[in-house]
């Protein structure tokens, strides 16, 4: 890795559990720890990454996909837990309190040499938040788990060299598929998923003339299939590489570097949002 880059992978992306990894050359943060331990150290062990250098896990919100193992990890590794109050207190997690750290949207927290930046979102969750890691000059942009790109998102997006971006059904196959109707409501609404062609809309007028990577995340195993995303989004692509993140495996450990002047994460005050909804 060279001194003005990011190395980022997904450990795994979907509903059966969530977990990115971002780095510079000394130090990483977890976004997400809905693998066990042992999961999330075997894959890293099969990239050669270390959990030595991680030394943060922050977490977006409280489903089960993103906290999974959260505890564990903490546990074993004496790992500090970044986490709103409401999405401590909504995912029961039990954790040492001296390991326990609390975020708020855009105030940044420094990580060694690293940089989190949280942003509000549409979800429903009790607190939800999306992710910007800066370090390097290089901006990389965590986006899953979004009902509507609304100006939180679309803002940080544009400043963003790489990013892990939702693309979660396909709106033919959820509509045509056997979920039952409000649960395809759920996952459409405003608090629900982005769609492939509401992630597609969102790199397309929002993209950096920057972005080299982009790491489709979450695809619903129901919903969606790698194929019909990589034809959608390789179309558009341009120079950005596509790379569809995997719910079964992690993926190679892509390098991102700063290619042109980078904008610093996006502040603004928290948007008022519509009451969140129940999970199922």
């Amino acid at each position: 890795m060279n001194a003005m880059s990011l190395s980022i992978t997904s450990l795994n992306s979907g509903s059966n559990g969530n977990c990115y990894y971002i780095s510079n050359e000394d130090e990483a943060v977890l976004i997400d720890g809905g693998l066990s331990c042992r999961e999330t150290e075997k894959r890293m062990k099969r990239l050669g990454l270390s959990m030595k250098n991680v030394k943060a896990l922050f977490v977006s919100h409280e489903h089960a996909d993103h906290i999974y193992g959260v505890a564990s990890i903490s546990k074993k590794h004496a790992l500090p837990v970044y986490i709103t109050s409401n999405t401590l207190t909504h995912g029961h997690l039990n954790l040492n309190q001296d390991l326990t750290c609390t975020f708020h949207a855009y105030q940044p927290v420094a990580i060694g040499k690293l940089t989190v930046t949280a942003f509000p979102k549409y979800h429903d969750a009790s607190d939800p938040h999306s992710f910007v890691v800066s370090g390097n000059g290089v901006n990389i942009g965590v986006f899953t788990d979004i009902g509507v790109a609304c100006q939180h998102v679309r803002k940080n997006f544009e400043i963003c060299h790489a990013a892990f971006l939702e693309a979660n059904y396909d709106e033919m196959m959820l509509e045509h598929g056997n979920y039952p109707y409000h649960l395809k409501n759920r996952i459409r609404g405003d608090n629900g998923h982005l769609s492939n062609l509401q992630a597609l809309k969102l790199f397309q007028k929002h993209r950096s003339p920057f972005m080299t990577h982009l790491l489709l995340s979450h695809l619903s195993e129901n919903n969606n299939s790698p194929e019909i995303v990589a034809r959608l989004f390789t179309r558009a692509a341009g120079p950005v590489e596509i790379i569809i993140a995997s719910r079964h495996e992690e993926t190679a450990v892509y390098t991102i570097s700063n290619t042109s002047r980078v904008e610093s994460p996006v502040i603004q005050s928290k948007a008022t949002r519509v009451a969140q909804l129940s999970l199922f």
